[in-house]
C-alpha cells in the first residue's frame, strides 16, 4: 500500500463536519502576517476566537465552527508559525504569539473579542488576558498549557512532532495526532492527511524547531504564568479539562480553576488533549452555555 494511502475503511470529511454551516476559508493581513482563517458566523454577532494547540492549525475546530457560528462571528486561526499562516524566523515565545493575535483581532476591526485556547491556544489565550485585559470578553481555556513543566511530556511533544515533521508519512503523522486523543479511532483520514500536507510545506522543518522552544525548560519556565498571573485574570473563565488529558492531571485545572477569580471548572469524561475535536456534542454545548451565559 502506497504510504499516502487512508488505511481506515470509514472515511470521513472535513465537509461532513462543516456541512450545516455557512463558512469562508481565507487569509487576513495581521501587522505583515499573512495569517489564514477558517470563519463561521454572522459579522453582526459577537466575535469569538479559537486557537488551536502546538504544531495544529485551524482544522481541528471543524466539528465546532457550525454550532457556534448560530451565536458568535466565530473565527480559527492558523497562528503565527503554524498550519498555513507565514513563519517568520523568529523563536515563537508567548508574546510573539500574543501579539499576533491582538494583530488579528485589529485586522478585523474587533475591540474586544471571546477568546478560547486549546494547550498552547489556551497560553496565548491567558497571556493576552493578562496584557490586554479590556480587549477579551470571556475567556476559555481547554486543556491549557502555561502551569506545568513535565519533562517528560515534554520530551514525547518534541520527539513525537520531529518524527511526523522530518517524515511526515502516514503513519508518524497518525502517531502524532493518535497521542492527543483518547480514542485513536477518532483521528480521521483527512485530519491525517490535513496535518500531513502542512508538515510537508518547504521550511517547515526549521519552522517546528522555532514552534518547540517552548518544550526547552528555561524558556518554558519564563513564559510559563505564575500563581499570581493566574489570580490577575480578570476575566470571566471557563477551565475545561478532559479525563485522559495526556499533558497533565485533571488536578492542574482544578488547581488553575482555583486561582483564576471568575473561573468555572469543566470536566469531560472520555476525552484525550481534543476533546472539541473528540466528543464535539458536548464540548459544544458546555462551550456555548458558558460563553452565552447559560451556566
Amino acid at each position: 500500500m502506497n504510504d499516502a494511502t487512508p488505511v481506515t475503511g470509514d472515511y470521513q470529511s472535513f465537509w461532513t463536519d462543516l456541512r450545516g454551516a455557512s463558512f469562508s476559508q481565507g487569509y487576513l493581513d495581521a501587522d505583515g502576517l499573512r495569517t489564514r482563517y477558517l470563519n463561521a458566523g454572522d459579522p453582526s454577532l459577537p466575535p469569538l476566537i479559537l486557537l488551536h494547540g502546538t504544531g495544529g492549525h485551524a482544522d481541528c475546530y471543524t466539528r465546532n465552527l457550525a454550532a457556534h457560528g448560530e451565536h458568535f462571528d466565530t473565527w480559527a486561526i492558523d497562528m503565527v508559525g503554524h498550519g498555513w499562516s507565514d513563519k517568520p524566523d523568529v523563536d515563537l515565545e508567548i508574546d510573539v504569539y500574543v501579539e499576533h493575535l491582538r494583530a488579528v483581532l485589529d485586522a478585523l476591526g474587533f475591540a474586544q473579542a471571546h477568546i478560547s485556547g486549546e494547550s498552547l491556544g489556551g497560553w496565548v489565550a491567558a497571556r493576552f488576558a493578562l496584557k490586554y485585559p479590556a480587549r477579551v470578553m470571556r475567556l476559555a481555556l481547554n486543556t491549557t498549557g502555561g502551569a506545568t513543566m513535565i519533562p517528560a511530556v515534554m520530551q514525547k511533544i518534541k520527539e513525537s512532532t520531529r518524527a511526523a515533521v522530518r517524515d511526515a508519512s502516514w503513519a508518524t503523522v497518525r502517531a502524532r495526532l493518535e497521542w492527543l486523543m483518547a480514542d485513536p479511532a477518532v483521528v480521521t483520514d483527512d485530519l491525517i492527511a490535513c496535518r500531513k500536507a502542512i508538515y510537508e510545506q518547504p521550511g517547515f522543518v526549521d519552522a517546528l524547531e522555532r514552534i518547540l522552544v517552548l518544550q526547552e525548560p528555561e524558556i518554558r519556565q519564563r513564559n510559563n504564568l505564575t500563581d499570581d498571573e493566574w489570580r490577575a485574570i480578570t476575566a470571566e473563565t471557563l477551565v475545561l479539562w478532559t479525563s485522559h488529558d495526556p499533558t497533565a492531571s485533571d488536578e492542574v485545572g482544578q488547581r488553575l480553576a482555583g486561582l483564576i477569580p471568575n473561573a468555572r471548572y469543566c470536566l469531560m469524561q472520555g476525552c484525550g488533549h481534543w476533546p472539541q475535536f473528540e466528543d464535539p456534542a458536548t464540548f459544544n454545548r458546555l462551550h456555548l452555555d458558558f460563553f452565552l451565559g447559560r451556566s
